[in-house]
């Protein structure tokens, strides 16, 4: 019974505690007095960024007075405030944005943010803005943003999306992650409701966490992967025949996880309207060539045909191209999908690992093939490479040949 009525004291003081800080953001919102004097009739926490929106909405005119105010920053960051119309997230967000320019005034723009790798350029947004202009208040280390929106008719209840990040000169940076990650959500700016659970913008995240997901391991890490094997593996006598299993495991799985993240990608496309050209280009470039790849083992000629040489040389080529373009394209993957600077140095530890295992493999298998030739065996059927008596992509086998 004690150690019950223990666990229920200390619940109702972490219960106290979150109902104060509650009441606590609410009174900052609702009992701020603006420098300007303006007044708002509404006015919410935001639940990250330690930001508020006020605001007054004329049902006449279909029109919203804002004020957008951001906590905690300094003269060297930017705020944004946006609404979204026609989509979640940053992508087809109608932005305001903020900071305290090289002259030191507090300089207050549109921007239409087309792409993740926006520097947020100024520009005209899809519904009207007649007023604007901000302010940074230096002693409370705090930016506001007021503006007067034409909202779009027919509707009061938009996807808003809220940001801070560091400035350069004149020009926004990249914001970071975390926090700013979960910076959406909805408001109503009919019934004065607001959430910011991110909904359709979690969904959207979770897609294209998925989409990265399946293209990293698949033709990132199981194509290289297959490759390593097919080229190395083969020059020991007791790893054949299982090494060319595993490289067809590895290349038609990598194939398979491929094309399907091809599809989550250009679904992702037509969901936001936004089209990342070189990336989605890479990628149907890399799905063509492995398909090519794919159909080509169907033609392969025998290991003796006079064509067979020909036929290596255009799948190593095809095959090495492939891994070079997935790997520029998961880092391009990265920039756009701005994840946790982890997950891309883990990845980067992923690679160098391979590379590292291909060049302790590429040092040893010379060593396994000098140390026979120095046994004499220089007969061709005394090489357990391969029906072709070569070694991987370097021919090991007809050089040793031509050797001897």
């Amino acid at each position: 019974m004690e150690k019950r009525s223990r666990t229920f004291a200390i619940l109702s003081i972490l219960i106290s505690l979150i109902s104060l800080t509650k009441t606590s953001a609410q009174q900052n919102c609702s009992s701020y007095k603006f420098n300007t004097n303006n007044i708002f009739a509404t006015c919410i926490p935001l639940p990250v960024l330690n930001s508020f929106l006020h605001w007054n909405y004329h049902p006449s005119n279909h029109t919203v007075d804002i004020a957008y105010r951001h906590t905690g920053v300094t003269a060297s960051n930017w705020v944004a405030w946006a609404l979204n119309p026609t989509g979640s997230g940053m992508r087809g967000a109608q932005c305001l944005v903020g900071f305290s320019n090289s002259t030191g005034n507090f300089h207050v723009y549109t921007s239409p943010v087309a792409d993740y790798s926006t520097q947020l350029a100024e520009g005209t947004l899809s519904f009207g803005v007649p007023k604007s202009s901000g302010e940074f208040i230096s002693n409370n280390n705090e930016m506001t943003i007021f503006a007067t929106l034409q909202l779009p008719a027919g509707r009061t209840s938009f996807n808003q999306v809220w940001q801070s990040g560091p400035v350069s000169g004149n020009t926004p940076q990249q914001h970071s992650a975390g926090d700013n990650l979960k910076s959406s959500g909805n408001v109503d700016f009919g019934t004065g409701q607001v959430s910011g659970d991110g909904g359709a913008a979690g969904s959207q995240q979770r897609k294209r966490n998925i989409h990265g997901v399946l293209n990293v391991v698949s033709w990132g890490i199981l194509m290289p992967l297959g490759a390593v094997i097919a080229r190395y593996l083969k020059v020991f006598k007791s790893a054949t025949p299982a090494w060319f299993y595993l490289h067809v495991a590895c290349q038609t799985s990598a194939y398979i996880v491929g094309v399907s993240g091809l599809g989550t990608g250009l679904k992702l496309g037509d969901e936001s309207g936004v089209s990342q050209d070189t990336h989605k280009a890479i990628g149907i470039t890399m799905v063509c060539l492995a398909t090519v790849q794919v159909f080509a083992l169907l033609l392969r000629p025998k290991p003796d045909h006079k064509y067979r040489f020909y036929w290596n040389i255009y799948h190593y080529a095809v095959g090495y191209a492939v891994i070079t373009l997935s790997i520029v394209n998961i880092f391009k993957g990265f920039d756009i999908l701005n994840p946790e600077k982890k997950w891309k140095h883990a990845y980067i530890g992923i690679i160098i690992g391979i590379g590292a295992v291909a060049a302790f493999l590429e040092a040893f298998t010379w060593f396994i093939v000098l140390r026979r030739k120095r046994e004499g065996a220089g007969s061709t059927n005394k090489y357990p490479y391969n029906s072709d008596g070569v070694n991987g992509a370097n021919g090991y086998g007809a050089r040793i040949q031509q050797a001897v």
